[in-house]
């Protein structure tokens, strides 16, 4: 018996019934597949970036956040702090500043109290990776325009904290800055003219 090799050849694309010629498949050349590994390294190099940017931003969000909840905090003690002119009671100057300066005026009240505080951001941490802020603040009594009777305090906190998660060797400095004005405790209607 004569086996002709086309019939075996051909569920593998050989002769046949129908004489068919072998049919050359085309590959990638060795440009393209270069070409296209570099295209997937662009794409997950900028994915990688992304995420790397993302975590920074992140973090300074976070360091931000801490300081301006430390300014606010400030403002707190303020704000707590009992201001009576009308009975000569003042605790607004007891708030412990470092390197404070206490005005006075010509009458005898005080002006004008400044200073700074120095703290740890409320971040989490370990060890020796804090990040110290420290709060320049200033507290200032201001007569209101429409009556020089009525004083206020101006109270403005500006906290200063260093961030170096950007990458490079340089650390750069931001500031937070919370500024509000507070009435006395209690005064007397007479002297808002009602």
């Amino acid at each position: 018996m004569k086996v002709d090799i086309n019939e075996i050849l051909w569920p593998l694309g050989g002769g046949g019934p129908k004489r068919r010629s072998l049919r050359r498949v085309a590959g990638l050349t060795l440009v393209e597949v270069l070409i296209s590994l570099a295209i997937v390294a662009l794409v997950f190099g900028s994915i990688i970036q992304g995420y790397v940017t993302s975590g920074k931003v992140t973090e300074w969000s976070g360091y931000s956040l801490a300081a301006q909840s430390l300014a606010v905090q400030t403002l707190e003690q303020v704000r707590s702090a009992t201001w009576d002119p009308q009975m000569n009671k003042c605790e607004v100057t007891n708030i412990p500043l470092q390197g404070s300066t206490l005005s006075y005026s010509s009458s005898g009240s005080w002006t004008n109290y400044s200073g700074y505080q120095t703290s740890i951001l409320d971040v989490p941490w370990k060890s020796t990776n804090y990040v110290m802020a420290t709060n320049f603040v200033n507290f200032k009594v201001v007569s209101l325009a429409f009556n020089t009777n009525v004083q206020t305090i101006l109270a403005r906190v500006d906290t200063v904290w260093q961030f170096s998660g950007w990458g490079g060797a340089d650390t750069m400095f931001y500031t937070n800055t919370v500024c509000t004005f507070f009435a006395p405790d209690n005064i007397d209607p007479a002297l808002l003219g009602n």
